[in-house]
């Protein structure tokens, strides 16, 4: 299953092709331009929307015609509404724990009203709008959010969405609620091809059942070998206080991955390594999505204390383990320093 969606905004989540049409046929009767019904608007709009209207009204600016389009739309009589089953898929994505982001080549202005109007912004981590070419942006996106492309689709409604999630190498989900019509959108080769946001829930839901399997982890209750042991506290595990660890890579054996991940998180490197149980932890409501981890857990040694945090922590500290259990600890961290205490292994 997906973990990142990228969603495109007009006819993607929500419908404003009545509106749309109605300023372009303004601009275009401005000029004594053949006006366009929405059957030939559909078939000849697209993105970048420079290039529709260069071919259009090839000796007029891009920025002279916004000018027209712009108080067109906003004067437009058919109103701006929201795709049906839009919110419950966005709260589906919650409830999982998908980070939402949008790409639109849609006014800001008019975007953020909408986005407030129809009370859509909290259901986003960031949000991309009045980008004329989506190409030139999916890789920023990409980079700058540590999206990884095989984890990562974009849905929209245009050919432009498909070439874009291409270009991006991301994964291309083409919805047929919106601007182009299905046979045209076809010609592009989406790989995955919907109807609605309620069809593809369903479909990703299936598939995230089927192929979902229990996943390895690795974590460590680090001590500086004088009593302290080290814990972090991060928004993954809902702000509770626990241990650094991450998945278990294809190819990795168990040591290897915690060292990996140790460093990563907190930039220290670990001796002294001694496996002390393994828990299961499936659909905890304490993390941020459900999921079904096989808790691998480790005590180990650092000859520093010098902690700097990845983005996956937001703070940390070392104390005696008696006050760490005094901490706000998740369910399996208080569960691995009882049973190092019950074992006494852990060096004063």
């Amino acid at each position: 299953m997906f973990r990142n969606l990228i969603f495109d905004w007009s006819g993607t989540l929500v419908d404003d092709l009545g509106p749309v049409i109605e300023a372009t046929n303004a601009v275009l009767a401005k000029y004594d331009s053949p006006t366009l019904d929405r059957e030939s608007f559909r078939r000849q709009f697209r993105l970048p929307y420079s290039e529709f209207y260069q071919e259009l009204l090839p000796n007029v600016s891009i920025e002279e015609l916004e000018a027209h389009f712009r108080p067109a739309f906003d004067q437009a009589k058919t109103p701006v509404t929201i795709l049906p089953h839009t919110k419950e898929k966005l709260d589906w994505c919650k409830t999982l724990g998908i980070r939402c982001f949008v790409l639109t080549s849609m006014d800001r202005d008019a975007f953020e009203k909408q986005l407030d109007e129809f009370d859509l912004r909290h259901h986003f981590e960031a949000t991309y709008s009045s980008v004329v070419d989506k190409r030139d942006l999916i890789h920023q996106i990409l980079e700058t959010h540590q999206l990884n492309p095989s984890d990562t689709a974009y849905i929209g409604d245009m050919t432009h969405d498909i070439e874009t999630a291409r270009h991006g190498g991301v994964a291309s989900i083409a919805v047929l609620t919106g601007y182009n019509h299905p046979e045209l959108l076809a010609t592009v080769r989406p790989d995955i091809t919907v109807p609605d946001l309620a069809v593809l829930r369903t479909l990703l839901d299936r598939n995230s059942r089927k192929n979902q399997r229990p996943i390895a982890t690795v974590g460590a209750l680090i001590h500086d070998g004088k009593g302290k042991v080290l814990m972090v506290r991060t928004h993954k595990w809902s702000d509770l206080w626990g241990i650094p660890g991450g998945k278990i890579e294809r190819g990795e054996s168990s040591i290897d991955a915690l060292k990996r991940e140790i460093l990563e998180e907190t930039a220290l490197s670990i001796d002294q390594i001694q496996f002390v149980m393994v828990q299961d932890s499936i659909d905890s409501p304490e993390f941020m999505r459900p999921e079904h981890f096989i808790l691998l857990n480790y005590l180990a040694q650092s000859n520093s204390t010098e902690v700097t945090l990845n983005d996956e922590a937001e703070t940390f500290q070392w104390l005696p383990p008696e006050d760490a259990l005094e901490l706000d600890l998740n369910r399996a961290t208080r569960i691995l320093l009882e049973e190092v205490l019950r074992q006494n292994i852990l060096p004063s």
